[in-house]
């Protein structure tokens, strides 16, 4: 076969080659300061990188190499077949680099190539396409992307011209059938889990390829845990399971039923105050002066700690708002893949909601977005809520709005008219309120703050802020405030990008418990999970309740030692005061000796107490899923 019948394959090869490399040296020039880069794994992770990049390209020819072998010769040589090739040529340079843009962005924002936070957002264009429109420069960037690759054709309009006449029909259908191999062999041979060369996160990132990390996310949504996952005999998990969750004051309702449903009982009188769960997003604990921060972004919130419940060694469940919001409704470990919020049949639970409900309250889920956003309406209205977003806002309530949704200011100024209509009727209410102002494009109202809109992150928290401190000032003149909790927490922190597995510096989230009236500010050092916070609260309202809650009150003395649970969307990782266990798919599991205030990990041995326990808790609330045990319809 003469080298050159390659013709159109080899460009298209070369080209798809070349760029992989140059998006592999930018993500490696884009890690940040103490990575853990050095050069040594820097070139194991360029060698995993082209196995991964062949894989890829393995894909990719198949449509052109069933074209070659199919389009006949009198067409190839057709002058408007060679203007055809140009032009996707052109048009195919033009997807590469736009990959280029896409992957450093992507990778920017969340410290990792392409993975399921991509497909969601594919899903939702309207606020993905609003979101990029708001904060790059669109035009110059395609209008960039369209010249470079007018330019490159242009250059090789003749080297094109000839590989467009260059066919696999007639002698040389074998050749053209051959380049269907290795599709087969990338298929039946690569895995995405092969590019974990090392224990740093960032080179294992690098040694991928965005691509195929896109399509493998997209195929691999849901991953069944006793299919991926270490597991024990169920038997055994459910008997440690039930002791772990065992409190003071609490009992199984059936202790002989696999369901872990448990009577709470109230160790006082019952509180029946309005609740108010102020869901903030992306709200590091680090951005708070309260947690050392030294720029001055968070005076309200730093005020409002010295006066509340402040809880300081609060880990959040993931790094989506969707799981956030699941750890706090549901009070349950995350499951591997996506989160039930987004899954179908996710309704039933015996969720905060359906607790309140049952003690004559008014659930309200306040989101200041459009609640099918991430499956937020289906997943709220069927486990008990009644669904306000942004729909439900009248022309003359919203003063300022970007793709996300209306600013904070105006959300709360909507949770405080829902708290009026339910004092107005009455009832007691509980409003989980979801912000969306810290977000990119970090845009809110001009003059609120000494930071304008579009400069970045710590305008977003500092405005968060603002609208913070505006809502308790306008609440506390409202009738119904004195009987009020106000709970402050993060749906998860504004990043999670670091060299190991699951950084645990970047799950750190604050809690904020504020009523004057009824509750007594302290600090609370003590270790605790995002799903102990529905069960917590309840506690503080001496609640007596049903549960199928999998997390605590934390001032329920357990004779357990503190744990916490985070994760990303494939690694699970059970967090101690010391020590964290990761689990991942193909049976991987790796355990280290964590400092927690430096985030620092050193790899030591698996050890089977600290396997029984997290395996308790994942396989656990696996089986309750699967098996529907923790519903109640």
């Amino acid at each position: 076969m003469p080298q050159r019948r390659l013709g159109l394959v080899a460009f298209v090869s070369c080209t798809f080659l070349a760029v992989s490399t140059a998006i592999r040296i930018m993500l490696a020039a884009a890690t940040p300061k103490g990575a853990g880069l050095k050069l040594s794994l820097l070139l194991k992770a360029a060698a995993a990188g082209v196995y991964f990049d062949l894989a890829t390209l393995a894909y990719a020819i198949v449509p052109l190499a069933l074209y070659l072998i199919l389009v006949p010769r009198r067409v190839a040589t057709h002058r408007w077949h060679i203007w055809l090739v140009r032009f996707f040529f052109a048009l195919f340079v033009g997807v590469l680099i736009f990959d280029i843009c896409a992957e450093f962005i992507f990778f920017d924002e969340f410290g990792t190539r392409f993975n399921f936070i991509a497909i969601d957002y594919l899903v939702y264009t309207q606020e993905v396409v609003g979101n990029i429109r708001e904060s790059y420069p669109l035009s110059a960037i395609f209008s960039g992307i369209g010249a470079v690759a007018a330019a490159v054709c242009w250059v090789l309009r003749k080297p094109l011209a000839r590989g467009a006449e260059l066919t696999f029909n007639g002698p040389y259908h074998r050749t053209g059938f051959l380049l269907l191999l290795p599709v087969v062999l990338s298929y039946g041979v690569v895995n995405i889990s092969q590019s974990a060369i090392s224990r740093n996160n960032y080179a294992n990132e690098i040694a991928g390829n965005g691509v195929y990390n896109l399509f493998a996310a997209f195929i691999n949504n849901e991953l069944p845990f006793t299919r991926f996952y270490r597991t024990l005999p169920q038997n055994q998990v459910n008997a440690r399971l039930r002791t772990l969750v065992a409190e003071r004051n609490n009992s199984f309702v059936d202790p002989k039923s696999e369901r872990f449903t448990r009577a709470i009982r109230a160790e006082g009188p019952e509180k029946h105050l309005n609740l108010v769960v102020v869901v903030e997003e992306s709200l590091s604990a680090e951005y708070l002066g309260t947690f050392d921060n030294k720029k001055g972004l968070t005076p309200n919130l730093d005020r409002l700690a010295s006066q509340s419940l402040l809880f300081t060694n609060l880990y959040a469940n993931g790094t989506r708002t969707v799981r956030g919001l699941e750890a706090l409704t549901l009070s349950v470990p995350p499951l591997p893949g996506t989160s039930i919020v987004k899954r179908p049949n996710n309704g039933g639970f015996r969720s905060w909601g359906e607790i309140m409900n049952a003690k004559g309250y008014q659930s309200k889920y306040i989101y200041a977005g459009h609640g099918y956003f991430d499956n937020m309406n289906a997943f709220f209205s069927a486990n008990g809520y009644s669904i306000v977003d942004r729909t439900d806002f009248a022309k003359d309530e919203i003063t300022f709005a970007n793709v996300w949704g209306v600013c904070d200011e105006d959300l709360f100024r909507k949770v405080i008219k829902e708290g009026d209509k339910s004092f107005a009727a009455r009832k007691p209410f509980f409003s989980m309120v979801m912000t969306t102002s810290n977000h990119r494009p970090f845009t809110y109202p001009a003059g609120r703050i000494d930071i304008p809109p579009k400069k970045g992150r710590n305008g977003g928290v500092k405005y968060a802020d603002y609208a913070i401190g505006r809502l308790i000032a306008e609440a506390s003149s409202k009738p119904w405030f004195k009987d009020t909790i106000f709970v402050i927490v993060a749906d998860h922190c504004a990043g999670s990008a670091g060299k190991t597995d699951i950084p645990i510096k970047k799950y750190e989230i604050p809690l904020l418990v504020y009523s004057p009236a009824h509750i007594k500010p302290a600090r609370v050092e003590k270790m605790m999970s995002q799903i102990d916070v529905a069960p917590t609260v309840l506690g503080l309202m001496n609640m007596s309740y049903q549960s199928d809650f999998l997390g605590r009150d934390v001032f329920k003395e357990s004779g357990q030692a503190p744990r916490a649970f985070i994760s990303t969307y494939q690694k699970l990782g059970y967090l101690t005061e010391n020590e964290l266990l990761v689990l991942g798919p193909r049976q991987y599991a790796a355990q280290y000796k964590v400092n927690r205030k430096t985030g620092d990990a050193k790899s030591e041995p698996v050890t089977d107490a600290m396997l029984t326990d997290m395996l308790a808790y994942y396989q656990g609330a696996d089986y309750l899923y699967q098996h529907r045990l923790n519903r109640i319809r």
